[in-house]
């Protein structure tokens, strides 16, 4: 697909983020949209945007853990549009919990969007791609479907999943001789909404010295490393290019070079890090406890400071 020119798209999670900004690239390359959210209304806010590009758009609020309904926005789509050329299964959530902490509703509610949304997307519109003679699915995996994470247990299955998933996927279509490719993505650190929307369990605390507060705020700080309008354009690029894995970012590429370097071994270097940080963080709040405690200096002249 050397051209996104009147192409139809389907693109998951389009109110925010990375979903916003793809359809949004696509409208100003020519493509015709079929866009999808929980939030009607950041959907309905980005289809607005959309329009103004001069391209055809349709919006629709969904649950894509919702098989029954991602079949039918499939086949809504086709029929709006005549054909559907591109589906991007983008929606996305995260969980921070430790294994042992880790309740069973949040580890169904996680997979039910982030894996099985990924699946429902890719079969409720993998006959209408083959149809249009020109298919290309994207599924969103994560850098932590390249590598595991203390506390992301339930997130890092989700993306690894989802990237066993497209590569399996892939190599059908290539057997098939498919007019219909795929594409795994693998985001580093994008500016997006997850981490606002994330859940964080109060258990980590245990295990990591931080709290779910100080988790998220420093989760946000992590992400902060590619736009999400940068992101929509590397993604695009391994679409025209139909490259297997898109790496989004340079945290992405580092962290693949090093799971590619250490293998396994990458684990005990990560577990290096996260005791190191919180002897670091215990250190710190340590003296300050003392400093805040210690009986004040006398002055050089022998008198101690006034309060």
């Amino acid at each position: 697909m050397k051209t996104f020119t009147d192409k139809v798209a389907a693109i998951t999670g389009a109110g925010s983020g990375m979903g916003r900004s793809l359809a949004l690239e696509l409208a100003r390359r020519g493509a015709h949209l079929a866009l999808s959210d929980i939030d009607e209304t950041r959907v309905t806010h980005t289809a607005i945007a959309c329009r103004a590009l001069g391209v055809r758009v349709t919006s629709k609020r969904l649950d894509v853990a919702e098989r029954d309904a991602v079949f039918d926005w499939a086949r809504e789509t086709a029929a709006a549009h005549g054909k559907v050329n591109l589906v991007f299964n983008n929606a996305g959530v995260s969980l921070s919990v430790p294994v042992a902490t880790a309740r069973q509703e949040d580890f169904t509610w996680l997979m039910d969007i982030n894996f099985w949304g990924v699946v429902h997307g890719t079969q409720a519109f993998l006959p209408y791609l083959t149809a249009s003679g020109d298919g290309h699915i994207v599924n969103t995996s994560s850098l932590f479907g390249l590598i595991a994470m203390p506390t992301q247990s339930a997130y890092n299955a989700s993306k690894f999943a989802v990237r066993g998933f497209t590569e399996a996927l892939r190599m059908e279509l290539d057997l098939a001789r498919s007019p219909v490719s795929c594409t795994c993505v693998h985001p580093g650190g994008v500016a997006t909404q997850i981490v606002q929307a994330s859940r964080i369990d109060d258990s980590i605390a245990a295990l990591t010295g931080v709290d779910a507060q100080t988790h998220r705020q420093r989760a946000n700080k992590l992400i902060d490393v590619t736009s999400a309008d940068a992101a929509a354009r590397q993604i695009l690029a391994g679409v025209e290019h139909n490259a297997r894995r898109v790496l989004v970012g340079p945290d992405a590429r580092r962290v693949d070079r090093l799971a590619r370097l250490l293998g396994a071994r990458y684990q005990g270097l990560v577990v290096w890090f996260y005791r190191r940080t919180a002897m670091s963080r215990s250190a710190s709040s340590n003296k300050h406890h003392a400093a805040a405690h210690a009986p004040d200096a006398p002055m050089t002249d022998g008198r101690r400071p006034l309060p």
